[in-house]
């Protein structure tokens, strides 16, 4: 059998007639890539109603949202930024493009989100934010967070690219900081036609200057007071996401099923630690991530069993090649290189069948059954 890592052709067929007409209509009008246009507008308003914030500044990726977002709380050249190693590359990517220089705090064991309690000790005289990451769709403890940046006088800005809807103690992930920034990239819950980002705020006036910076720093016509960059997004993906908007919540739900459908499954697979869901946290499982030891040959052995699956991340951002000036090293961040070698993200897409995830269950306990491992090999369980 066959099980795809995700399926949005599955997605794309119970909603394109809808998608379609939405983009007719864009194109019938012409306003294509006028960053204040109807549509995009219109997604704007949708977006910060859901996510129950003051504003949402539409921009062109995941990515230009922190960008944009550093630019416009003047974050660059001499300040430090306080970030996990693991994580997708952009949250650090962004900070070094703005000319900052990202510092790394490790992360913790069960959540894989940065560890409140090591970031104090990062903190200097030159550090002005922290990007804490909400992680496969699990918010970072945000209260913590939040009272460590108040004693430094930090600002902070959320990376909730992964986690739109998720939740913690009843507020929405990307609305407790400073800024919240979302990306619409196809593969995320609430995924586009193509790239497509959000900067969630509710402070009024960083959501002017967003809305400045995202469109050259241009205050009015051909006046720049600010030189900012090229984030708009364009009418056609404001559009399609406003079609899929109004189904995140049911395709999200079906996700938390599917996670809840594994967790039965695999609750009898010694070596497997499964997902850890904090009391307080809703998670909108945009992945579901498991610890296994021999987790390279667990992958290749679903592979030959027709499961893809993915691994987020095999390498801390610590350690990249790019990086390498920071002075960072092996041994760094232990949590974040022990993440690394044991993480593996299994299929998790609202279409899934039950057979699907029966199948993919079963193929890792066959596979467990075969290597039978030693008990040195079983990974620190965390429930």
């Amino acid at each position: 059998m066959d099980v795809p890592m995700l399926d949005l052709k599955a997605q794309y067929a119970a909603i394109r007639e809808s998608v379609l007409r939405a983009i007719r209509d864009v194109l019938d009008t012409q306003i294509v890539a006028l960053c204040n246009g109807p549509a995009v507008r219109e997604l704007e308003q949708q977006v910060a109603a859901y996510c129950g914030c003051a504003s949402a500044v539409a921009v062109s990726s995941g990515t230009d949202a922190l960008l944009c977002s550093l630019m416009a709380l003047r974050i660059g050249p001499g300040d430090e930024v306080i970030v996990p190693p693991f994580t997708f590359f952009a949250t650090a990517g962004s900070v070094w493009r703005a000319g900052a220089r990202p510092v790394f705090v490790d992360i913790e064991r069960d959540t894989f989100n940065i560890a409140p309690a090591r970031i104090e000790a990062a903190i200097t005289a030159r550090t002005r934010a922290i990007i804490p990451v909400h992680l496969y769709g699990q918010m970072a403890e945000m209260p913590a967070i939040m009272e460590v940046a108040a004693r430094g006088g930090l600002l902070v800005i959320e990376d909730a690219a992964q986690a739109i809807g998720a939740s913690q103690s009843g507020r929405k992930a990307g609305t407790i900081g400073n800024a919240g920034c979302l990306s619409f990239y196809p593969t995320k819950n609430l995924g586009g036609a193509g790239d497509g980002g959000m900067i969630l705020t509710n402070d009024a006036e960083l959501a002017r200057q967003l809305a400045v910076m995202r469109n050259h720093g241009e205050s009015s016509r051909y006046h720049h007071k600010h030189v900012g960059g090229n984030f708009r997004m364009d009418s056609v993906q404001a559009a399609v996401l406003s079609v899929k908007l109004r189904l995140l919540d049911e395709w999200s739900a079906k996700r938390t099923a599917n996670a809840a459908r594994y967790d039965e499954l695999l609750a009898d697979a010694e070596t497997v630690v499964t997902p850890t869901i904090r009391p307080h946290n809703v998670s909108n499982y945009n992945y579901y991530v498991i610890r296994v030891p021999r987790r390279d040959e667990l992958q290749a052995f679903l592979k030959d069993r027709g499961v893809a699956t993915c691994i987020y991340y095999p390498l801390g951002l610590h350690r990249q090649e790019c990086f390498r000036e920071l002075g960072y090293g092996r041994g760094d961040f232990p949590e974040c290189e022990k993440a690394a070698e044991e993480v593996l993200a299994l299929p998790i897409f609202p279409e899934m069948t039950d057979e699907q995830i029966r199948h993919v269950a079963d193929s890792i306990k066959e596979f467990l059954a075969l290597s039978c491992p030693h008990p040195a090999d079983l990974p620190n369980r965390v429930r």
